[in-house]
């Protein structure tokens, strides 16, 4: 969907502190069938990216890797989302050297039911798609902190503080 701007963007339904998180199951880069549910228990932080191997995805996913193991050390578990195909994933994912499972969400349902996916302003025109943004949920299954329109650089260092890391 492309179109000349010529009003304000229209904004999803985003989720808010409390709210169950919505449960989903996607595949991984290796094919695996990954749920919300296997987290149960656990802080997971669930980020969405637009495209992997952009500058801005693979600068946000590596900064998530360098904080991986901080974050896991206070009991967060790291989940990565895009619309990509687990095949792009797994190169993705091996080129960085990414140690957090990467999910394939290419019909967005997932993205859509998390208030991540919907018009974005790209180069003067709207076009439909991942809205960069991130979920904490909580060892309760219930949202922690939701994120929306986040910047690619300087993100993770800045939801680190959020969260005491």
């Amino acid at each position: 969907m492309q179109r000349t701007v010529t009003n304000k963007l229209h904004a999803p339904t985003r989720l808010q502190s409390g709210a169950p998180a919505p449960g989903f199951t996607l595949p991984d880069s290796a094919g695996r069938r990954i749920s919300l549910s296997d987290y149960r228990g656990k802080n997971v932080i669930i980020y969405f990216y637009p495209r992997a191997a952009t500058p801005g995805c693979t600068a946000e996913a590596c900064d998530f890797r360098d904080s991986f193991a901080a974050l896991q050390g206070a009991g967060f578990e790291v989940l990565g989302i895009s619309p990509d195909a687990r095949e792009d994933l797994a190169a993705f994912a091996a080129e960085h050297a990414l140690t957090f499972p990467l999910l394939a969400d290419q019909d967005h349902a997932t993205a859509l039911a998390y208030g991540a996916w919907g018009e974005k302003l790209v180069d003067g025109e709207v076009h439909e798609g991942t809205l960069r943004s991130t979920i904490v949920v909580g060892q309760d299954g219930n949202v922690f902190l939701a994120q929306y329109r986040v910047g690619a650089e300087g993100h993770v260092r800045a939801l680190r503080e959020e969260l005491g890391v």
